[in-house]
């Protein structure tokens, strides 16, 4: 046995019936003042899909591929709906955990998808153990790239066209955000696009591939990492594009919101024929990039300058964090 006794898969959590969303949305952004009217806008989207999530039920199927290959006991909790990641944790502390792995459902810097993941361990741990570790970031891992080329191989078959766009999508953020999340500012975006060069590489290709954003909220004065990708789609000469989910795990719903409905109604207004990729999902070689993860040294944490929250002004700005339902 390695040094850890057991892993944590945590992730964000999803509504998994309609009376689930605003409580879950209350829950996301609970204490950042905001507006009644922005959830119940963000709401539509999941009773779009029967106030049903996918996130959970992949990550439900995630620990079922986990657990035959981890070599140690596998439990999921979230940050935002059931299973808690604290009512999951005491469970660990009963089934005697000593030490776990803390695998977050997210890639790359940033504080939503990697400083809050330290908050929440800090949150959920509990008197008595279990020690919990985070592990770090995997966006370069050979493992993901892998899963991700072989979606977007499968992506351009479907499509039938082999000299599409690949066009790279994740989710945006606050501009204030992107600039100051690592040492030395930009960090999110450029593993975002180390992955994207990876994916590139391993499919072989040599044309030029885009890096937008989606699912950015708040009010339009807060500037966000740009451009859009329903507005890249209206103004590029592609003849054909796939669209890649780099910055995602999961096909959760703001993937199958933002990609699959929002911009897929605009590639098909303007004739622009448009495939989308899947995200790693349960892929054999993102499963195995887990248990590769498992098997590494401690990784060394995150300095407390990397992945800083927001610089927040009073309302406005709290408001612009609402909600960022893709970070996980």
């Amino acid at each position: 046995m390695g040094i850890y006794d057991a892993l944590l898969v945590l992730s964000f959590g999803g509504p998994e019936g309609p009376d689930d969303v605003m409580p879950f949305l209350e829950n996301v952004v609970r204490g950042r003042g905001v507006p009644r009217e922005r959830l119940l806008e963000v709401a539509e989207h999941y009773q779009s899909f029967g106030g049903v999530s996918p996130i959970n039920q992949q990550n439900r199927d995630l620990v079922e591929a986990l657990r035959p290959v981890a070599g140690v006991p596998v439990y999921w909790g979230n940050r935002n709906w059931h299973p808690f990641g604290e009512d999951t944790v005491r469970q660990m502390r009963a089934d005697g955990i000593r030490k776990a792995a803390v695998f977050a459902t997210s890639a790359f810097a940033g504080y939503s998808s990697c400083r809050q993941y330290y908050e929440d361990i800090a949150r959920i741990s509990v008197d008595g153990g279990p020690e919990l570790v985070k592990m770090r970031h995997y966006g370069d891992h050979p493992g993901f790239v892998a899963a991700m080329a072989d979606h977007t191989r499968a992506a351009l078959e479907r499509l039938g066209r082999d000299d599409a766009r690949l066009v790279f999508t994740a989710h945006s953020i606050p501009v204030s955000m992107a600039e100051t999340a690592g040492p030395s500012g930009g960090l999110y975006e450029a593993q975002l696009r180390r992955s994207a060069e990876l994916v590139n590489q391993a499919l072989g290709r040599t044309e030029p591939w885009d890096l937008v954003w989606q699912s950015r909220s708040g009010p339009p004065q807060v500037p966000w990492l740009e451009p859009d990708v329903c507005d890249f789609l209206r103004k590029t000469d592609a003849r054909s594009v796939v669209l890649v989910p780099i910055g995602f795990v999961s096909d959760h719903m703001e993937v199958v919101y933002d990609l699959d409905t929002e911009a897929r109604a605009v590639a098909a207004e303007l004739g622009l024929p448009m495939e989308r990729a899947a995200t790693a999902g349960t892929h054999p070689s993102f499963v195995r990039m887990v248990r590769e993860l498992l098997e590494e040294p401690e990784p060394v944490p995150c300095a407390l300058t990397c992945c800083p929250p927001p610089r927040r002004r009073p309302q406005a700005a709290q408001a612009a964090q609402a909600p960022q339902a893709a970070q996980a």
